[in-house]
């Protein structure tokens, strides 16, 4: 509110001196004259009014005779505006951006709250309150339901309702009230109402009190209405009901929400929310299930409260059995920490609700790995989530090619992945790559998991690099990190232990797998011994998984023909999984029909192999360089049959072999097989311990010596590809045939 400035007189300016009259010199008149020549030629009756006979002082207009004017300034009160704001409650000068002082704010605002605190009580009732949760002279709002001449029937929810007695002319169906509770007559089941008129009343809800039961009991609470506290772990929304996915720290079950048919209820719920269920237990579709009839979020305190029970729950549940490795090992002795928590890691995500997404190299290595993974995290997923079809919506097993992540996985995994949260409210799943996952290849693929922070588990044997730190003991490697480490959130692998490529991911997969479910160990037992004869790993560990293969019917010929048949039969899988095919071939499903199959696919790997051969052999270019290595140089390209089996890598390794058969597995024997922009290169162990040979090492060289070439590539010690520009690729091939000439023993 504003008034006239008390200071200035809403005139905004104030005297602060005087100066001397510029006028009359300070005089305070004006200069005289004389009245009888002023009146010259006037009427003399008019100048005889005046009389005016002698010279008369005139006062000076402008300082009115005082000989002094006033000097003004803008009066500071009010910064010359002539008018100030004041409090329009106490007239207290205020700032003009504010209608009442502070003080009268404050006041305002005690009165309000004392207002407040003197308002009626108005109370809304949950679904689930009856008539004894109903109290006499308490004030209740209701709908009025049905209207009669003497009063109208007014529920309060589905269980509770009365008579109002009134004079119902007002009244229609459907309107709200406020009622005031007369009586309670439980015997009769009625209960007497009367109309209230409140002005200034707080709404109340009134909550029915219900014990939490945990997830794991509601099969013992048939029938009844129940309350569960959890955490929202998925929302899918049917054509009718929408159906949230809820867990606790025992369990998951499912709660049906209704809205409209079609219409997401609960629209403000969102995945991860902590929330609090009252509904009733029943089964559908065989499975146990809620039917809502509240859903609550819950904020503050209880929200925290749940999520640390349930995060240390669950921990507890996802921390894997203390088992022993099937084989005597230095080398898993000291991964042991790391799988351990990559086991952890998998059963956490399990019971989190997170789908697992296995990736593997599409070998018999990487085969069995994936089959061994796939074995034991199934059943506890059916165990933990009891719908039908939880493994296909929980578990997915892929294949790659490649021996490592490739760009083209990745974005198909992400585009599942998101796929499945915009669509069905699924949480990010857990990335577990088998077989690859170690190598500098793999690192922009991950980094593109990482962008949306999906957990990444490897269990691989591929050499990985040198190691960033290391951790030694005795002057043996014990532990270490390697480049890759940065992106992978547990990294399995027996080179950052001292170990090396001879224990095979497969080996390593299946030892995770027992850790994570120790049930499955007769099931999947047999498989370390097929997938190191896949990879020909050479090594303490091998011998001891080839007894255990034995011991269940897998001897060493018969294991080596189930690796053949796996890579045949991989190659026309290409990226299907072959879950029920692969199962068979390996004797853990199907087992009837195991020994026709390996029969029948070993027939036909054998023809298509010869065949591939007999085109290969004779086009082997065949050197001793004088160093004492032998050389075997065949262009698969011009020489092999193409668009079959085996493939240019697989023609490789099957070439080398027959030569490494002629020669005896002790000497040193390296065969390079090339196309126009690739390479594949087998070599003996001989190689490596006399030369100190190693893929890996040789293509980043090969990388260095020709840098124009886009040079590619790795592997294991003494099996690798190499890939690079066609155009310089004989320059590359000279390059490597240069280095392998000039090696020296180690």
């Amino acid at each position: 509110m504003m008034q006239d400035c008390p200071k200035c007189k809403g005139k905004g300016s104030v005297i602060v001196g005087y100066k001397e009259c510029s006028s009359c010199g300070g005089t305070g008149y004006a200069d005289s004259f004389e009245m009888g020549n002023h009146f010259k030629g006037v009427n003399s009756k008019a100048a005889a009014k005046f009389d005016l006979g002698a010279d008369q002082d005139i006062p000076c207009e402008i300082c009115n005779g005082k000989g002094q004017i006033a000097v003004y300034e803008d009066c500071d009160y009010c910064n010359g505006k002539g008018e100030i704001s004041v409090c329009k409650k106490c007239g207290k000068p205020i700032d003009p951006k504010f209608e009442i002082c502070r003080d009268c704010h404050m006041k305002m605002q005690e009165e309000k709250a004392r207002k407040e605190q003197q308002k009626t009580d108005v109370y809304v009732i949950d679904p689930l309150c009856e008539m004894k949760d109903i109290n006499k002279d308490y004030l209740y709002k209701g709908k009025i339901t049905r209207v009669e001449k003497y009063g109208a029937f007014v529920t309060l929810n589905n269980n509770v309702w009365g008579l109002m007695r009134c004079n119902t002319s007002g009244y229609k169906v459907g309107d709200e009230v406020i009622t005031k509770i007369v009586a309670v007559k439980p015997r009769e089941h009625k209960i007497d109402m009367a109309p209230a008129v409140v002005s200034n009343y707080n709404i109340k809800k009134l909550t029915k009190q219900i014990p939490r039961t945990r997830i794991e009991d509601l099969e013992d609470e048939m029938g009844k209405v129940v309350r569960i506290d959890g955490e929202v772990l998925q929302i899918q929304q049917t054509s009718g009901p929408t159906i949230f996915t809820i867990t606790d720290e025992t369990g998951v079950t499912w709660v049906a929400a209704f809205d409209q048919a079609g219409v997401r209820a609960y629209p403000d719920i969102e995945v991860g929310d902590a929330v609090e269920v009252i509904g009733d237990v029943n089964q559908h579709g065989g499975k146990t299930q809620i039917e809502n009839q509240s859903l609550t979020k819950l904020d503050g305190a209880k929200k925290e409260k749940l999520y640390q029970i349930i995060e240390e729950a669950l921990n507890k549940r996802a921390e894997p059995e203390d088992v022993d490795f099937l084989v005597k090992s230095d080398v898993l002795n000291r991964l042991k920490p790391k799988m351990r928590e990559a086991a952890q890691k998998i059963r956490r995500a399990i019971l989190d609700g997170r789908s697992i997404l296995v990736r593997h190299h599409a070998d018999a290595d990487g085969i069995c790995a994936g089959i061994a993974m796939e074995k034991a995290v199934i059943p506890l997923i059916e165990k933990v989530n009891q719908s039908s079809d939880a493994q296909y919506y929980y578990f997915k097993r892929s294949p790659s090619k490649a021996p490592f992540y490739e760009l083209e996985d990745v974005v198909k995994d992400l585009s599942f992945a998101l796929e499945d949260q915009e669509r069905h409210g699924q949480k990010l799943p857990l990335i577990v790559l088998l077989d690859n996952g170690s190598t500098e290849e793999d690192i922009t693929a991950l980094m593109q998991a990482k962008i949306y922070d999906i957990e990444v588990v490897v269990i691989d044997h591929h050499f990985p690099g040198e190691l960033i730190t290391k951790e030694i003991e005795d002057g043996e490697i014990v532990g270490g990190t390697v480049e890759v480490d940065e992106y992978v959130d547990v990294h399995v692998n027996p080179y950052l232990v001292g170990g090396d490529s001879q224990l095979t991911a497969g080996a390593l997969a299946t030892e995770v797998a027992h850790i994570i479910n120790p049930e499955i160990k007769d099931t999947i037992k047999h498989l370390p011994a097929i997938a190191a004869l896949g990879d020909h790993a050479d090594s303490g560990e091998v011998y001891q998984y080839l007894e255990i293969a034995a011991e269940k019917g897998f001897d060493k010929e018969h294991a080596a023909k189930v690796a053949e048949c796996i890579d045949f039969e991989a190659y026309f899988l290409r990226f299907m999984n072959g879950r029920g095919i692969m199962d068979t071939i390996v004797g853990i499903d199907n087992v009837d029909k195991h020994d026709k199959m390996i029969e029948a696919l070993y027939k036909e790997y054998q023809k298509r192999v010869d065949t591939q051969l007999k085109a290969a052999l004779p086009n082997i270019e065949k050197t001793q360089f004088d160093n004492g290595i032998y050389f075997n140089l065949m262009d698969v390209e011009k020489f092999a049959h193409k668009f079959t089996f085996p493939a240019p890598g697989k023609t490789c390794g099957f070439v080398h072999d027959k030569v490494v058969k002629e020669l005896g597995e002790d000497k040193p024997i390296i065969t390079l097989g090339h196309g126009p922009d690739f390479g594949v290169i087998r070599a003996t162990d001989a190689v490596n311990e006399m030369f100190g040979f190693s893929v890996n090492t040789i293509v980043s060289e090969l990388a260095e010596d020709i840098p124009s070439a886009g040079i590619d590539g790795g592997g294991h010690e003494c099996a690798g590809s190499i890939k690079y520009l066609e155009g310089l690729g004989e320059d590359v091939l000279d390059d490597f045939v240069d280095k392998i000439k000039n090696m020296q023993k180690v």
